[in-house]
């Protein structure tokens, strides 16, 4: 599966803790490979039609959506932040694959 990364994603990522990045590069690996794997716990996010998110751990999760075969990744970050603002601001979509 093709798996984009929007500008919002990229500069969450760049402001997790080291660890928490390499949890996230093995789990965006899992999810590009295997979208249901147990791990990922993905699931759809509540009033956010259209809008997914994958365990990255206890604390951390990811958004992203599906169009076609590509996977689009939103925005990282704790679950609480993640769930409570899926919609919030505009994202724009930069070049390259994610990470």
């Amino acid at each position: 599966m093709r798996v984009l990364a929007y500008e919002r994603f990229r500069q969450s990522y760049q402001h997790l803790p080291r660890d928490i990045q390499l949890k996230v590069d093995k789990q965006l690996a899992i999810l590009a490979d295997h979208p249901r794997h147990p791990s990922l716990q993905v699931k759809r996010m509540r009033g956010a039609e259209g809008l997914w998110e994958a365990r990255v751990d206890l604390h951390y999760r990811m958004s992203f959506e599906w169009c076609g075969g590509t996977l689009y990744l939103r925005v990282v970050g704790h679950h609480d932040d993640i769930l409570q603002r899926p919609l919030r601001a505009p994202i724009t979509m930069t070049a390259g694959r994610a990470g």
